[in-house]
């Protein structure tokens, strides 16, 4: 047998079935956009889900993606040792009652805000809002239940089948010649119930009992890893969101349109991402022993592929995004704007890559202070750069992924030069940290 061969790692455990539910999960989010436009009947009508949607994933992963880790790196450690993991499940669901009511509660009180300046007055998409939050919080922690029990085919369903489901609800609604928004709201917020459903039905939810799980056991690195989160969820999906808030009520075919450019320039990052669940376990695995050198290479050769698909991805938007929005959405957008929007995205994966290996390399507070600045940077751009709406947007979409990216290489860079030492727990984070939800 060759050396070669011999040598040759596996790809890790759930790797397939994780990345395969990613490509779904992505591809459901334009058949979605497409489909729900026209049976609605048009941009204009389609604009309250576009507004939903995109609030919906700043905030249910942003929010719960940090839980989804924890109860995977606890369930994954005592999988490990031969321990139970009911605890540590039990533990986290009273921890996501309690985020579930607090962000609840905040949402009612800003309602009035969220209903007039980013809803039209439409009250409905509120509670399909308040509803999709809830709906996610049980859906995101089953997946954390599946990923540390190593039952990836059942984290795979509950990601993928969200997507599908909201796709075949759209059609019924379609079929039966539904027209009001708050119907098709009501297939994003409940969507992700039926994944959840499928995989309880089958038992991939089940644990047995053990240990007491103290909270030092599930809340180690939580607070940084919900602040990263946050920010990181905030920042994929503020521009559409700021568009909503700041264009004038004559512009809502021109807000739509915005946030079909806005999917459109993502493609490289679903499928990057998609390829990172196979790449980053692997490099996540050579920080664990230690092996920084090798880590070092692997991450440089991660970061060449991002940078040739987002090199491709911003030349490509440029040359035929507008005849491929036009001809998929029916949307008019300049070459410039798509190239724009797909250099932000391009960045954006950039600093995923580098925030994930820090956090292997137990930077998680730094990774949250990187998003963090991102955030800051998008609204000082946003508010100074222009007079046009969208333009300023598109600047401050890039200007955000740049800072955040040069944060975290200048972060790296001392990490790897201080010979900081992973342990199992911080690889762990590594792994699950994928902040982009569709």
């Amino acid at each position: 047998m060759s050396s070669s061969a011999t040598t040759r790692t596996p790809l890790p455990e759930g790797t397939l079935p994780v990345a395969g539910a990613l490509l779904i999960a992505g591809t459901a989010t334009y058949a979605f956009f497409k489909i729900g436009t026209w049976a609605l009947g048009g941009a204009d009508e389609f604009n309250p889900i576009s507004s939903l949607w995109f609030a919906t994933f700043a905030l249910a992963p942003g929010f719960f993606l940090p839980l989804e880790q924890e109860i995977g790196r606890a369930l994954s450690h005592r999988r490990a040792v031969g321990e139970g993991g009911r605890p540590v499940v039990q533990r986290i669901a009273r921890l996501s009652i309690v985020l579930v009511t607090v962000v609840l509660l905040a949402i009612l009180a800003v309602s009035p805000l969220l209903a007039t300046n980013y809803f039209d007055g439409d009250w409905v998409m509120v509670v399909c809002l308040m509803l999709a939050f809830a709906a996610y919080a049980p859906a995101i922690i089953a997946r954390g239940i599946c990923s540390g029990t190593g039952r990836f085919n059942s984290y795979a369903l509950v990601m993928g089948s969200d997507g599908v489901v909201r796709i075949i609800l759209c059609i019924g609604l379609a079929i039966i010649g539904v027209k009001s928004a708050g119907a098709f709201g009501l297939a994003v917020a409940l969507a992700p119930l039926v994944g959840l459903g499928l995989v309880w039905s089958r038992g991939s939810l089940r644990t047995t009992d053990g240990p007491e799980a103290p909270w030092s056991e599930v809340t180690p690195n939580l607070g940084w890893l919900l602040l990263g989160s946050v920010f990181a969820a905030m920042l994929l999906n503020a521009g559409p969101i700021a568009t909503t808030i700041l264009a004038d009520p004559d512009q809502k075919t021109e807000v739509t349109a915005f946030a079909y450019g806005v999917l459109m320039a993502r493609i490289p990052l679903f499928l990057f991402q998609a390829v990172q669940a196979a790449l980053l376990p692997r490099l996540s695995r050579l920080a664990a022993r230690n092996e920084l050198g090798e880590f070092r290479a692997g991450l440089k050769r991660l970061l060449m592929v991002v940078l040739v698909v987002g090199v491709v991805g911003t030349i490509g938007a440029l040359v035929l995004g507008p005849f491929v929005i036009k001809t998929f959405y029916n949307a008019d957008l300049t070459g410039r704007t798509l190239a724009m929007l797909a250099l932000g995205s391009a960045c954006y994966m950039v600093a995923i890559s580098l925030a994930q290996a820090i956090i292997a390399l137990k930077g998680h507070a730094f990774v949250a202070m990187g998003w963090s600045i991102g955030v800051v940077v998008f609204l000082l751009a946003t508010w100074l750069s222009s007079d046009d709406v969208f333009e300023r947007v598109e600047i401050g979409l890039l200007a955000s992924s740049v800072a955040s990216m040069i944060t975290f290489a200048l972060v790296l860079r001392h990490r790897l030069a201080t010979g900081i030492q992973p342990d199992a727990d911080s690889v762990m984070d590594a792994i699950t940290d994928m902040p982009l939800e569709t």
